[in-house]
């Protein structure tokens, strides 16, 4: 069983620099089967959110697998109908009773929506402080969301996820975070398999015996990013944590820094409706 290595996070608390995603897991047994395999094969951190309906199934998967609570990194998000302040209170009560736990690890506001996100996060500062989370985040924040965040913080974000993988590698994003002591994830870590095809990572992972996967999951690690890809399938859940016993080098990260095309797969959190 790999030992995945964990991040240090600005307040002590250690965090896998792997993770599952578990978005668009609706089918609830195939989901529970996922995360089972997840968990015996060593993966330490589940990420879902309100919006992908199976916080119950990630709850019963942690329960089932007999290992203890505190091993467990579990991250949830307060969907963007449920933001502001009292409500992201209420809907995080919703979240803890569907996952049955007593706390949560890492609570992030979804999308920025304008005119609540601070709001949002004021509520997640609050969990904070009461230890119902132990670590407060928001996910898709650009610079500027993060900015006026600080201004009516006692506490600033630890984490942002974001959408982050070679073909938008947000690199001022990512040295703000780093200058400001946050923590990055990256979601769609693999563009969505549409970089799995690039000749340029094909070309390092035949060098590396490696597969494009789990180059571009390297190049995360290697940029001390975070990252959590999903995937239903046993084999493919383990390709993808099989990344931590070989090192690329300079050269070979600064390739596949060069093949940004700041090409988002998702919406931009400057511009969603919904």
């Amino acid at each position: 069983m790999t030992s995945i290595p964990t991040k240090r996070l600005s307040n002590g608390v250690e965090m896998p620099y792997l993770g599952l995603g578990v978005y668009k897991m609706t089918n609830s047994e195939e989901a529970l089967n996922a995360m089972t395999k997840a968990l015996e094969l060593g993966y330490r951190a589940i990420d879902t959110a309100a919006l992908y309906n199976n916080e119950v199934e990630v709850g019963e998967a942690i329960r089932a697998s007999n290992i203890a609570r505190e091993e467990i990194f579990v991250t949830t998000k307060v969907w963007n109908s449920d933001q502001g302040y009292d409500n992201t209170l209420k809907a995080f009560e919703t979240s803890l009773k569907k996952l049955g736990l007593d706390y949560i690890d890492l609570y992030l506001t979804h999308w920025a929506v304008p005119d609540k996100f601070v709001d949002t996060y004021r509520a997640i500062e609050r969990l904070y402080e009461e230890k119902l989370i132990r670590v407060p985040g928001v996910s898709n924040h650009h610079e500027h969301h993060l900015e006026k965040i600080s201004t009516k913080a006692n506490v600033k974000p630890m984490v942002d996820q974001i959408e982050l993988h070679p073909y938008l590698s947000q690199k001022p994003l990512l040295n703000y975070c780093k200058v400001n002591g946050i923590a990055v994830t990256a979601w769609a870590p693999l563009g969505r398999g549409k970089i799995l095809e690039d000749e340029t990572i094909a070309k390092i992972a035949a060098k590396y015996n490696k597969t494009a996967a789990q180059i571009i999951l390297r190049w995360h690690y290697q940029n001390d990013v975070m990252s959590i890809p999903k995937s239903v399938t046993p084999s493919r859940i383990e390709e993808n944590m099989n990344i931590f016993d070989f090192e690329m080098s300079v050269e070979d990260i600064e390739a596949i820094d060069g093949l940004n095309k700041d090409l988002r797969t998702g919406k931009d959190p400057d511009n969603f409706n919904f």
